[in-house]
């Protein structure tokens, strides 16, 4: 069955009211793009804790039935909301597709660190990868699937350490793929966080997938109970970083160790200056546009 798409650009401040006037308007599906990132193609970032992903500029694309008629969308979208810009407004005809095969062709085994494997649940294991650790991930749930240098960067520290009968927090957890890798790559048990309830449903899911889920607990923000870790791992975005520091200090135990990510190239001095805080031998770690920032939690 073929569809109608629409795309067009929007300004950050304009994304909220934008995709509520196009599911009013019957949209299908809405999803969003850095419109920075979008002629690469960049994978989206996995949602902070407590706040939802916001580029200064956006690409917007929303699926509607095929027989919708292009200007009385476009005439309702105005009616909805008469301070939208619908300039950049374009409208594709798309032929139904089996989107989870799109997905599986897209997304190769990859290899993160020494160990660590990431692969679609129904893929075959690669030679190479046999006798490795193999994360199987779910391409209905896949909203962090380590494609993107942020989640590397994060599997890469993880595959580094001695995980062994260490509890790990994931903070801000997307799909779970990092709380997973921590139990394959040894973790006794593991913790999820995130503000978003499907996210909690993915992680679960490709627990249950991975043979892990008896080792892992899935919390929203408000509902994780107060503890400190061994290892805490936070892959979300530079200014929930900056605001969840005391937070993130807290769930570290002293000698612990934390890894930060989802910080762009040039956000990192600050983020080193605030964390210095709470934690020693801080660094930052590069991988094409993005830095991770590790460190080891000071004694009280």
């Amino acid at each position: 069955m073929p569809w109608l798409e629409l795309s067009l650009r929007c300004r950050a401040h304009d994304e909220s009211r934008l995709e509520l006037a196009l599911q009013d308007c019957g949209a299908l599906s809405v999803s969003l793009l850095d419109a920075a990132d979008a002629e690469n193609e960049r994978a989206i970032l996995e949602p902070g804790v407590g706040e939802t992903p916001l580029w200064p500029e956006i690409i917007m694309t929303a699926l509607f039935d095929a027989d919708s008629n292009e200007d009385l969308l476009l005439q309702a979208l105005e009616a909805f909301d008469e301070e939208l810009d619908l300039s950049s407004a374009q409208f594709t005809r798309v032929e139904d597709q089996d989107w989870e095969r799109v997905w599986l062709d897209q997304f190769k085994p990859m290899k993160f660190g020494d160990r660590t494997w990431i692969l679609p649940w129904n893929l075959d294991v690669p030679d190479e990868a046999k006798g490795q650790i193999l994360i199987r991930l779910d391409p209905g749930l896949a909203f962090g699937s380590g494609t993107h240098p942020t989640t590397a960067l994060c599997l890469q520290w993880l595959d580094s350490l001695d995980l062994e009968n260490k509890t790990v927090l994931d903070f801000g957890c997307g799909s779970g793929i990092l709380a997973l890798a921590a139990l394959k790559l040894g973790a006794k048990s593991a913790v999820g966080v995130d503000n978003d309830p499907q996210a909690l449903i993915a992680t679960h899911d490709n627990a249950e997938r991975n043979d892990v889920s008896q080792k892992l607990q899935v919390y929203l923000p408000e509902q994780e109970p107060e503890a400190e870790y061994p290892v805490v791992v936070a892959n979300i975005l530079a200014s929930a970083l900056e605001s969840l520091a005391p937070v993130l200090a807290r769930r570290t135990q002293a000698g612990g160790l934390i890894a930060l990510s989802g910080i762009l190239k040039g956000q990192e001095p600050e983020l080193l200056e605030q964390y210095s805080q709470w934690f020693d031998d801080l660094q930052a770690t590069q991988l094409e546009d993005w830095m991770r920032i590790t460190g080891c939690r000071k004694s009280a």
